[in-house]
């Protein structure tokens, strides 16, 4: 059985997989707990017509932004840290595998720190469990993520339909206890927030995640199946999660879809959930560290580094120190969609939409104009105060297409030596 899954070359045309394989693998990384608890802050701001419309619209944004990546992921085999090469260099591209590496063990902490967290609460153990649980927890987790992209086909494929009845079974029951839709839509919003604020909290769930999706819309038998996979888990998967949390929040004043089945005396399939939910994330989440850490260290040895992170995450998470990363972790989300802006860019631009061979490719060991651009779309998304991830990934791109040109502008009139 191959579980190299290919951390420093192309995935060739014989690994590829189908609709359903890719779509069940990105589903169950899009269903996230926090991103839930995101749904909750804006169930509080928004009658529910302007709820509908402000999840559409958030989630049609952040799906079209992993789409647009998952295309060339595809088309070239590659996912984000290895086109990091082309457009940062060869030693460039050591800055992106460190931002998004260490935003994903820092997840993997918060995860693996939650889950023993609330089931010590929800089952009534006793409180000196919880560190025996996160150290359980922190390397069971990076099981299937070892085994690699097979590991988390076979969990998704069982995980996401079951946690999908859940939901459902879940929504309609708060649907029968706030009355029907006449007692939801006779909802008034008790917070206040604008369409843009709303917005900018959708995209900042998972675009990080929806840049480093290409780890798994690379295996897609073509973009076509890339793209839909893509948009289905971005826009339909994770708009549902931040659907069920702001209903929650309305109906139950819990955003978290475990408190929610625990509130509606689901308490066994409420224990289930907790665990298939936090472990369809947290085993993606472990993948993708290991996947950033293989190109920065250049090493195949995929399976070696991520028990490595998942040992990382597990200390991060006995420590206490999760608590302190999230706003760290929050803040970094601001940095990361510019990378997905100047790979586009660069793939269209500068390889005119195909990659050479990464192995016969000659790369410098920094790519200024990337990197320049990047550091562009970063300054323009922190100081943006109206849709930061967007903001950076437009930015990131012209700045990109304007460097290129000016640097082939200066080297054509550059006097011969």
């Amino acid at each position: 059985m191959k579980t190299s899954d290919y951390p420093l070359s192309e995935v060739p045309d014989n690994e590829r997989k189908g609709l359903l394989s890719i779509s069940m693998v990105l589903l169950g990384f899009t269903f996230f707990t926090a991103t839930m608890w995101a749904g909750g802050t804006l169930g509080a701001s928004f009658d529910v017509i302007e709820l509908l419309m402000v999840i559409t619209v958030g989630n049609l944004l952040l799906g079209a932004y992993a789409a647009a990546l998952a295309y060339i992921a595809s088309k070239s085999g590659l996912n984000s840290v290895l086109m990091g090469r082309f457009c940062f260099g060869e030693i460039g591209s050591k800055l992106s595998d460190m931002i998004l590496g260490f935003t994903q063990v820092g997840w993997y902490a918060w995860g693996t720190a939650t889950i023993a967290v609330i089931l010590v609460a929800t089952t009534g153990l006793p409180g000196w469990l919880e560190i025996p649980l996160m150290i359980v927890f922190g390397f069971a987790f990076c099981v299937t993520a070892m085994i690699g992209y097979r590991g988390l086909d076979w969990l998704s494929r069982f995980a996401v339909p079951t946690m999908l009845l859940f939901i459902l079974l879940s929504l309609y029951t708060g649907l029968v206890d706030i009355g029907g839709i006449a007692g939801l839509t006779g909802q008034t919003p008790t917070e206040s927030m604008s369409f843009a604020a709303a917005i900018t909290v959708i995209i900042g769930t998972f675009v990080s995640g929806g840049t480093q999706a290409t780890n798994w819309s690379r295996f897609a038998r073509s973009p076509k199946i890339a793209v839909i996979a893509t948009l289905a888990a971005f826009s339909v998967g994770n708009g549902l999660m931040v659907l069920t949390g702001a209903l929650g929040a309305l109906v139950y004043q819990q955003a978290d879809i475990v408190d929610v089945m625990l509130a509606q005396g689901f308490v066994v399939l409420a224990v289930l959930m907790l665990f298939l939910n936090i472990w369809t994330t947290q085993d993606n989440t472990i993948y993708n560290f290991a996947v950033a850490g293989c190109n920065l260290l250049r090493t195949d040895k995929r399976r070696l580094v991520t028990v490595a992170g998942a040992a990382i995450g597990t200390l991060l998470a006995v420590g206490g120190m999760y608590n302190l990363l999230i706003p760290f972790l929050v803040l970094l989300g601001t940095f990361i969609p510019p990378i997905g802006g100047v790979i586009m860019a660069d793939f269209w631009l500068h390889h005119k939409g195909r990659y050479p061979s990464l192995a016969q490719a000659r790369l410098p060991a920094f790519n200024w104009v990337g990197l320049f651009a990047y550091a562009l779309g970063s300054a323009a998304a922190y100081a943006s105060p109206v849709l930061p991830p967007l903001v950076g990934v437009l930015a990131a791109a012209s700045g990109y297409g304007l460097l290129r040109r000016f640097s082939r502008a200066g080297m054509a009139t550059a006097p011969n030596g």
